[in-house]
């Protein structure tokens, strides 16, 4: 809160900021070149700024990620993950600072540009490294409408089907050699996706769920939830006290690892193999969790937000895989890439044409509505003991081993261990 207070001398005052870029810019519906920032110095002072300070201005037909830019324009406050924004500054090139990452995620980037047409690369961009400062807005908004923005928000789901993948490729063969590359793909994402909280979430309890595995220990989602938040909140307090999507994160996340399994222990066994039983309780439990602070932070909710997930979310681990693949071809196969691209088409598409039909229903998105924080912790707590409720039950169903009954055992073991892959 020290720290921040240096930002708030400086609000409603023009200042000369200099500032490193997070990612390459982007142009915005007001035509200026817009891009992400930290590292951020006052030229005139020698201050350091806290956080992260969203620049947009003229002056500049490009900016790239890691290049150092001259803003100079009136600094002012911002909402959400940002504690800070300028608006109309004159921007110039410091210093033009290119990487081997940078570079090849160009390359790519380019390459899915040309494989595909737009609005399908930009989307399908989104779903692999959670890029969307280029998508159409029109396209963002039906997203929104639908409950379907999360699936371009690089997350922990992107990271869990990499890993997933790597965890069939070569777990079957060597423990050690799906620890490596499970280890390698979370390093190579951080690199190319960057480290957003929501990454940087995933990746923790990514690594603290690896380490519990390869020493054959189980973990309780819960204190891996703590611990993720405990140290993302350690390395950047601005977590805690500005940035919503760090909160929104580990809210889906309680949902998906601790509702959601207490939620499919009730059902039949038959219900709890569906992959779109499974998608669903997770979807709603995300939803559930989450909904209290969007309402009490953004005063608007999604009534159709289940149903577009079980339509969309599913196909999301396929449209990844076709996305690479459309890359990979515009940047290495030109001459094939239409070719290679129309399976990424088809798909990405038929996600698209979902949300957007779902979000033209009339009445399907509510904004404005008033929800206070005393309501939001009546909510979460309301939410915390059907949970504790439901695990409860399910522990009592399950009752105390007793003599050598072997089924019984089993069936413990197997419970437990879905819980683990949950």
């Amino acid at each position: 809160m020290h720290k921040l207070t240096v930002n708030q001398q400086y609000y409603g005052h023009k200042v000369t900021l200099v500032a490193v870029a997070m990612q390459d810019g982007a142009y915005n519906k007001y035509k200026q070149m817009t891009v992400d920032t930290h590292d951020v110095i006052v030229v005139d002072t020698g201050q350091r700024l806290s956080g992260k300070i969203s620049l947009g201005g003229f002056g500049l037909n490009a900016i790239y990620a890691g290049d150092e830019i001259r803003a100079t324009g009136k600094f002012l406050p911002s909402l959400g993950s940002y504690q800070g924004r300028m608006s109309y500054a004159q921007l110039t090139l410091v210093r033009h600072h290119n990487t081997l990452i940078n570079e090849l995620r160009r390359r790519f980037t380019s390459g899915v540009e040309s494989a595909l047409p737009e609005p399908l690369a930009s989307f399908g961009m989104g779903l692999l490294i959670g890029q969307r400062n280029t998508l159409p807005a029109e396209i963002s908004q039906s997203l929104l409408m639908v409950g379907l923005t999360h699936i371009i928000a690089v997350s922990g789901y992107n990271l869990t089907i990499l890993l997933r993948s790597a965890q069939q490729v070569s777990g079957k063969r060597s423990k050690r050699l799906a620890t490596l590359l499970s280890l390698a793909l979370i390093g190579a994402f951080l690199l190319f996706a960057g480290t957003s909280a929501s990454i940087v979430r995933a990746a923790i309890v990514s690594l603290l769920s690896i380490a519990a595995g390869y020493y054959g220990r189980e973990f309780k989602p819960l204190v891996l939830i703590l611990l993720a938040a405990s140290f993302t909140a350690y390395a950047n307090p601005d977590y805690v006290w500005s940035d919503t999507s760090w909160y929104l994160s580990f809210l889906a996340f309680y949902g998906v690892m601790v509702l959601a399994p207490a939620v499919l222990q009730r059902l039949s066994e038959r219900w709890r193999e569906s992959l779109i039983c499974m998608v669903a309780v997770e979807s709603l439990c995300a939803e559930i969790m989450t909904l209290p602070f969007v309402l009490h932070t953004f005063g608007q909710m999604s009534f159709i937000g289940l149903a577009a997930n079980v339509l969309v979310v599913a196909l999301v681990p396929l449209a990844m895989l076709v996305t690479l693949i459309a890359g990979l071809a515009g940047m290495l196969l030109p001459a094939l890439a239409g070719w290679l691209a129309w399976p990424a088409r088809i798909i990405l598409t038929y996600m698209l044409d979902i949300a957007t039909m779902l979000s033209r229903i009339p009445h399907v998105f509510v904004q404005n509505i008033s929800f206070s924080w005393q309501q939001m912790v009546f909510c979460y707590a309301s939410l915390a003991f059907v949970t504790t409720s439901l695990h409860f039950k399910a522990k009592t169903k399950n009752g105390k081993i007793t003599g050598t009954n072997k089924e019984s055992v089993r069936g413990i073991n197997v419970g437990s261990q879905q819980m683990v892959n949950n």
